[in-house]
């Protein structure tokens, strides 16, 4: 009985965290007035837990279920009454109610990290409303589809894909190519949603660096148009070097989430060229006349055409590489992806994160990974001269490159 007593401390304490939301959220109603605060969702919580100890104690579940009958009775009857006296039709009391009530008992009969962690859920959720109403009221019919599309994606499409390769050369396997695809586009995703949220799409600065949320590249080569229409060259040449700054960083979560051992073998350089993107950047923008043209507008990241180009590349890419590196050897890895990478950053260092587990060294992977964020980087200064067809726009942007390659790499000679 001894061993009850911290389980049943956790029952009430779970209640009591969602009943002093409850609570302060009616801390102003009249007493006597609201159906359930504190000490009630307190309560519930140890009843719960009460009745998860003597369904425990006798062998089987009907005690547990028929409390949790009469608990959802009663208490849906006393709020049945709130509800018609203050002409409310909400039910998240109830069900805040029903949760804390079966939270307790799972304290009790059950794995008491997972009630723990369920009722701090419970509070925090209950406690967001305001936000989430916000977000709802923010959100794009397109931005929930792309969500649903995300869960889509990862909860059915994974599940179906064929978890082995079925190349000769190990290189390409489904559930990885869409696994990867999904998780790139997950990234790109989440930017665009606080992009949304935060209303960062105005303005010269904001705008690119909303933009390389998504793509770099794209970001370069709508500042390369803007320079045609006569805008400053020297502002959007440094705007598109801090638009550089986001793409470098985005890297590193990819290989953080992906690899995290080959983290250590690339940071250093990609952040030492990141601070020469941002210091340039910043100087060239400081120095440029601030244009009023409009945003650049991030692409929906779950956009079907894309994200199946996404896949097709990085597919061809790996299965490639992986031949290549049969045929030829490790070095050919570097080549490789300095080669995607100049259409596709996210590509090539996808591509050469995978193969850590061909036991490839951590070394060759990492120079895999500058190289084609390096070569990314001259792909980004192609665009420039194509897009602006001046060099006022590209060539500051190609010093730029050129020493923040300079210095990433002498930064990774140098800690290697």
């Amino acid at each position: 009985m001894e061993s009850l007593i911290p389980r049943f401390g956790l029952a009430l304490a779970i209640g009591l965290l969602v009943g002093l939301e409850r609570g302060w959220r009616e801390r102003d109603a009249p007493e006597g007035s609201r159906t359930a605060g504190i000490r009630t969702y307190g309560i519930s919580g140890l009843l719960g837990g009460v009745f998860g100890a003597l369904a425990r104690e006798q062998g089987g579940g009907f005690i547990f279920a028929a409390g949790f009958l009469g608990f959802a009775l009663a208490f849906a009857w006393f709020k049945l009454r709130e509800a018609r006296h203050d002409a409310d039709f909400s039910v998240t009391g109830v069900v805040a109610a029903l949760c804390v009530f079966a939270l307790g008992g799972l304290a009790v009969a059950g794995d008491f990290r997972a009630a723990a962690a369920g009722g701090a859920a419970v509070a925090a959720v209950l406690a967001s409303r305001e936000v989430l109403h916000k977000l709802l009221k923010r959100l794009s019919w397109i931005e929930l589809r792309s969500a649903l599309a995300l869960s889509v994606m990862t909860a059915i499409g994974l599940p179906l894909m064929p978890d082995r390769a079925i190349d000769p050369w190990g290189g390409f396997n489904p559930w990885e190519i869409w696994f990867f695809t999904v998780l790139s586009a997950a990234i790109s995703f989440l930017g665009y949603i606080a992009v949304r949220l935060f209303g960062s799409t105005r303005g010269l600065l904001v705008s690119g660096l909303a933009g390389a949320l998504v793509s770099s590249t794209a970001v370069t080569a709508s500042f390369g148009q803007k320079v045609r229409s006569g805008e400053s060259a020297k502002a959007l040449a440094g705007a598109a070097s801090l638009a550089a700054v986001v793409s470098l960083l985005r890297t590193q979560v990819i290989i953080a989430v992906i690899s995290p051992a080959v983290l250590p073998q690339v940071a250093p350089a990609v952040f030492a060229g990141a601070a020469v993107f941002a210091l340039v950047g910043a100087v060239l923008m400081g120095r440029g006349l601030t244009p009023n043209g409009r945003a650049v507008s991030a692409r929906n990241p779950f956009d079907l055409m894309p994200l199946l180009i996404f896949a097709t590349l990085f597919a061809l890419t790996a299965t490639l590489g992986a031949a290549l590196v049969v045929h030829i050897g490790h070095e050919s890895l570097i080549a490789v992806s300095a080669l995607s990478a100049a259409f596709d950053v996210d590509v090539a260092v996808l591509s050469a994160l995978r193969t850590s587990s061909q036991s490839l060294p951590l070394t060759i992977i990492g120079d895999a990974v500058l190289a084609a964020i390096a070569a990314n980087a001259a792909g980004r200064v192609f665009v420039a001269a194509v897009s602006s067809g001046t060099t006022a726009y590209w060539l500051p942007l190609a010093m730029t490159s050129a020493l923040a390659v300079g210095v990433g790499w002498a930064v990774h000679l140098t800690i290697g």
